[in-house]
């Protein structure tokens, strides 16, 4: 059986920084950091999250490809790479499709 690639947006590792930062690697070896709190509001499951411990409590879950925390919130690694890139979801779904 053929191993398949792992998609570049994957995400490979998580370590949480100041405030709501997160420093992020992804499959490709992009890596840089984002502002969480800019991406979402702290509503609805995002809510346990304006605390500080829970939100270091962030991990990367293999085989989605992106972080989770244990309340069961994650967020599309697809986001996370355009935010980390500074590239728009547009561009990045283009680029896919081409390849």
């Amino acid at each position: 059986m053929m191993k398949t690639a792992q998609p570049i947006h994957d995400i490979t590792s998580v370590r949480p920084a100041s405030g709501y930062r997160l420093e992020l690697s992804f499959a490709d070896g992009t890596h840089g950091e984002v502002d969480v709190s800019s991406l979402i509001s702290f509503h609805g499951i995002f809510e346990p999250l304006r605390d500080p411990a829970e939100f270091a409590s962030v991990y990367v879950d293999p085989e989605a490809g992106t972080i989770v925390w244990p309340n069961g919130a994650d967020l599309d690694p697809l986001v996370l790479y355009a935010a980390v890139t500074n590239r728009s979801i547009e561009s990045l779904l283009t680029t896919l499709a081409a390849s």
